[in-house]
């Protein structure tokens, strides 16, 4: 097949399975997955077929594979809408098909664990958990299937349309119409269940919160075209010439250049899409909505969206940067990833929900991309960009295994626990064993334990970029949130899956359908090898086995000054450090946790530990600054006093004053003039033929005599008229 049949074929399978679902197969629920499948799976082998072309084909930096069509006019010209498959959106699209796919397969088992029995439950809530139903013929409660199935696999099919057709993109426009539909999946798909208050609650913060970043990243586009005429990538943002006009004009604004102000607003894009501080506060919330949604936000579609996005803009923000000091754009992303970083880290450290830990641990990851972007790392943000989106997706999709498992349990016990927190689990690893095996490997690739995983390949070329660059800040910050990293992900596994079952529900969890175990096994596979096209060819003993094509492919997309790894073994032995310390700290300190028993890090951390739990009162302060008043603006002010007092008043007295008019214009016009004018001429109407009927009776005499006399008095006339005019003697 011809490039420009495959490169389409990525986004349109999806966006034909969303119609056909919508429009023909959502009565049918097998069918619909199918078709789903389908257009998954297709998707899936276009994009590995263009991954294995990209990689084999030489000089791709230079000349990409890439089309062109024409799309608005624009005076003598056209807008063009264009796919590029260079070496970033190549390796994107090897991760975001690979996890788009496995969600898509467990989705199947996620939502027909149960069987269907009887009614259905109520459209908008959960089919188990929350809603339950008895079964007919015995008492034994059952969970229900989905009630909203094809709704369902309809929105994650648009989802990935979204994200397969801005990965292609070759322009920041058609990469923001992606963006937004991406966000109004978001919003569907995590209030989904809504009628939970908390699920409808927290889909308007998604959509709103992030629309925060979407104006200004729309400003940053515009700026950009006004700048350069274009929004092409290689035009805009692979030019020398234009890059280095844009870092050498002032834009007038707070000292920073035009092309630092350009990149500063299209990065604010992504502090909203990745949840970096302080637009992170959707994220968490995110997790209302069913785990392969949560998979989807957090490892295939949202979040990466705005990393590749920063990605992607990395030579308009690095303009003028010479491998010394940072550019203020680069500076400002550098400080946010990092602070964002260690922030999420010290909130996950203490959450009981799994996952919302994974939450947070998203947020903090995403801030090592940014922060590797920001200190010029450019190939190690992408790396574990992609190493993240597997392990991620795994440790999400496994902790909805754990999630099922525990409903059972709750089923059979008919123990009033919430099946989401860890202190109610533990001894999960011999009643799931798949899953556990499974979940390990994804949370020590996250922790990134050493050789074995693909976090620590990509953690460790973040911190040795970091160091060498010589932004001990940045890297000392990072090393910090690694740690944490590493406690609270063993904290995890630790209360979940070791030691004794701390209920009555976790004693009767079992193991998930092989449909959703299947996908975990891709995954934990990945988590382990995708670290392997990243060894540094200079590592100890494995450096040079392997080559390092990722390094070499990904890294020649850069025309300017790259930076440099360190030449010390510092970063790596910081990273052993800080990966092992972190794992055995969190098994030492959660190893021996009870039934009942408080989290053991309460005591220790007193105050900050009730910081940390309430998310350092983020929330609480938005609420307070931000939601507040804009509900007594809408509320009080704009619908007491300017809507009901000033506009409706305004609207009544012109009402009033019209109605006044109407009945002087009735009383004063309308009926003396309009009114009496007919009535008069109707009246004089009838009076004539009353006199003219006279004449008419029937009577010939009468006839005659009348004519007899109109001739008389004629003569008479024209005689009187001759005598005056003097005519007669």
């Amino acid at each position: 097949m011809t490039f420009e049949t495959l490169v389409w074929l990525i986004p349109l399978a999806p966006l034909v399975a969303f119609g056909l679902i919508v429009l023909f197969t959502h009565p049918r629920r097998g069918l619909s997955h199918w078709t789903a499948l389908v257009g998954a799976g297709v998707s899936f082998l276009a994009s590995m077929i263009l991954f294995v072309r990209a990689i084999t084909t030489e000089g791709l930096a230079e000349n990409p594979m890439q089309v062109a069509l024409n799309w608005l006019p624009t005076g003598n010209t056209w807008l063009k809408i264009g796919a590029l498959i260079d070496p970033v959106s190549a390796v994107t699209l090897f991760f975001v098909a690979w996890t788009v796919l496995m969600i898509f397969i467990y989705s199947v088992g996620y939502h027909n664990f149960g069987q269907p029995v009887g009614d259905h439950d109520q459209p908008g809530l959960p089919p188990h958990g929350a809603t339950l139903r008895e079964k007919k013929g015995g008492s034994r409660r059952v969970p229900s299937v989905e009630p909203m199935y094809s709704r369902f696999f309809a929105l994650i099919s648009l989802f990935a349309f979204a994200m397969f057709f801005l990965v292609i993109s070759d322009n920041l426009l058609s990469l923001y119409i992606g963006w937004e539909i991406m966000g109004f999946c978001s919003y569907m798909l995590i209030g989904f269940w809504y009628g939970k208050k908390s699920a409808r609650d927290a889909a308007v913060k998604a959509f709103l919160t992030t629309r925060v970043g979407d104006v200004f990243m729309l400003l940053g586009i515009v700026g950009l075209y006004s700048a350069t005429g274009t929004l092409n990538y290689r035009a805009a943002l692979g030019d020398p010439a234009v890059l280095e006009r844009l870092a050498t004009t002032d834009s007038g604004v707070l000292g920073l250049s035009l092309a630092g102000l350009l990149g500063i607003l299209l990065f604010i894009g992504t502090i909203g899409k990745s949840a970096q501080f302080p637009l992170h506060i959707w994220l968490p919330d995110a997790m209302e909505g069913p785990t392969p949604v949560s998979a989807m936000i957090h490892a295939a579609t949202m979040v990466s969206a705005g990393v590749y996005l920063s990605i992607r803009i990395f030579p308009l923000v690095s303009a003028g940067w010479d491998g010394g000091t940072l550019t203020q754009a680069m500076q400002v992303m550098a400080f946010i990833g990092a602070f964002t970083a260690l922030f999420s880290a010290t909130i996950a450290l203490v959450q009981p929900d799994i996952k919302r830990v994974l939450a947070y641990s998203t947020i903090s990851q995403l801030g090592y991309m940014i922060a590797a972007l920001g200190v010029g790392a450019y190939v190690a943000a992408t790396f574990h960009l992609v190493t993240h989106a597997f392990f991620k997706a795994l440790l999400f999709l496994g902790s909805g295994s754990v999630i099922h498992g525990m409903e059972h349990g709750v089923l059979h016990s008919r123990e009033e626990i919430d099946p989401q927190n860890m202190f109610h689990m533990g001894g999960l690893r011999k009643k799931m064993p798949f899953t556990f095996w499974t979940f390990l490997i994804g949370g020590f690739a996250l922790s990134g334990f050493p050789l074995v995983t693909a976090g620590f390949w990509s953690k460790d070329e973040i911190l040795s970029g970091a160091f060498g660059g010589g932004n001990l800040a940045v890297f000392i910050t990072l090393a910090l949130a690694a740690l944490l990293t590493a406690f609270y992900t063993m904290r995890q596994i630790t209360l979940t899956f070791l030691g004794e079952p701390r209920s009555k529900a976790a004693e009767h969890a079992h193991e998930s359908r092989p449909v959703m175990i299947v996908p975990l096994i891709v995954l934990a596979f990945f988590a382990v090898t995708a670290g392997w096209a990243g060894i540094p060819q200079k590592f100890p003993l494995l450096g040079g086995i392997i080559p390092n094509w990722f390094d070499e492919f990904v890294g020649s997309t850069l025309r300017g000054e790259a930076l440099h790894t360190a030449e010390s073994y510092l970063p790596l032995i910081t990273s052993l450090v800080v990966s092992l310390g972190g794992l055995y700290l969190g098994w030492r300190v959660y190893r021996g946790v009870q039934k009942g028993h408080p989290d053991p890090l309460e005591k220790p951390l007193g105050f900050l530990y009730r910081v940390f739990y309430y998310k350092y009162g983020i929330d609480e302060l938005y609420q307070a600054v931000l939601v507040k008043p804009a509900v007594w603006l809408a509320e009080v002010f704009t619908y007491r006093i300017l809507d009901r007092l000033i506009l409706d008043g305004i609207v009544d007295g012109i009402g009033k004053g019209a109605v006044w008019l109407g009945m002087v214009v009735r009383n004063y016009f309308d009926k003396p003039v309009v009114n009496g004018g007919g009535d008069g001429l109707s009246r004089g109407v009838r009076r004539s033929s009353e006199v003219l009927r006279l004449l008419q009776n029937g009577r010939v005499q009468y006839y005659m005599v009348l004519t007899l006399t109109m001739v008389v008095l004629a003569g008479a006339l024209i005689t009187v008229l001759f005598i005056q005019s003097g005519r007669l003697p």
